[in-house]
């Protein structure tokens, strides 16, 4: 029946659900298929995220095998994936309030695993611009990408389809905020792929805990999984913490102490850059209070 290149978008059960680009002006078509013995004897497990080479067994039937597991740039550990580019972590501004200690638990678990970030702050239809900029502002030195969006209004919708495109891109962030209306203006017929798989192995869509790839156009693909719902601060040590501060850094040189964790030390660079207003009030206290969090964690 011939052979087909494609992504691994979903696995459950021992099927895996391969995503392939079938030409430009289609949304491509997605597999059923099993993956080959051999890959057990190998001891390597295919992932979502993976790409595949596959044979086609049924083309009206959707139904494959996988035959052949491309190399993998990258493997993540927790949620279990591959091929993972960048993290987008969207918020609202209002309805609801940010959380802006769940934000920066998304920065850190993201730059643990190695993935740049990009802030998304949507409803921005419903802000002020001093709101705005005071948003600006405290992330700004984070390091991550800053985008403004309204998923209503579909503004910002150009530039977040530009970054993107040609990646595949972890989406992270609290409910309500606006997740899925995004991708839905990124592509009205996503839905429609995470429906074909939901009647496929008979549940719904929410009654899993699998990891999932949604094709947004050719090539490009977000994942929606439950495993960065789990906030946990991996293996961090507390004195690792402030390398996940990057706007610290310009500043540590101002300290008196080599090693200062810029909590109680006199003298020290970031607190009077702190004090100056070069540095975010919110994200040193979020600095403090998960500083406290991981002290108070190596006691127990």
């Amino acid at each position: 029946m011939g052979y087909q290149q494609g992504k691994i978008i979903k696995g459950i059960a021992g099927f895996y659900y391969v995503h392939t680009d079938e030409g430009p002006e289609t949304c491509g078509k997605i597999y059923e298929c099993k993956a080959k013995g051999i890959f057990r004897k190998e001891n390597r497990k295919p992932l979502v995220g993976d790409d595949v080479r596959l044979e086609v067994l049924d083309g009206d039937a959707g139904t494959g095998s996988i035959v052949e597991m491309l190399p993998r740039r990258n493997e993540l550990v927790r949620p279990a994936v591959a091929n993972i580019d960048q993290a987008l972590i969207v918020f609202a501004i209002v309805k609801p309030e940010p959380n802006f200690n769940l934000l920066d638990r998304f920065l850190i678990m993201m730059g643990q695993q190695g993935l740049k970030c990009v802030i998304c702050f949507n409803k921005q239809d419903l802000a002020s611009q001093e709101e705005k900029e005071w948003l600006r502002f405290t992330y700004e030195g984070s390091g991550c990408r800053l985008l403004f969006t309204s998923a209503g209004e579909k503004e910002g919708m150009v530039e977040l389809s530009k970054l993107l495109a040609g990646k595949t891109t972890a989406v992270a962030g609290p409910s309500g905020v606006g997740k899925s209306s995004l991708i839905n203006c990124l592509n009205p017929s996503a839905g429609m792929q995470t429906g074909d798989i939901s009647r496929k192995i008979q549940r719904g869509r929410h009654t899993t805990r699998h990891s999932e790839l949604i094709a947004l156009q050719e090539n490009t693909y977000i994942m929606d999984t439950p495993g960065f719902t789990s906030l946990g601060l991996f293996s961090l040590e507390k004195e690792e913490l402030q390398g996940f501060y990057p706007e610290f850094a310009a500043y540590e040189k101002n300290c008196r102490f080599r090693g200062c964790v810029h909590l109680n030390e006199p003298d020290c660079g970031v607190k009077e850059a702190l004090q100056e207003g070069k540095i975010s009030q919110v994200r040193y206290g979020n600095y403090q209070a998960l500083y406290q969090e991981l002290r108070d964690r190596r006691k127990y």
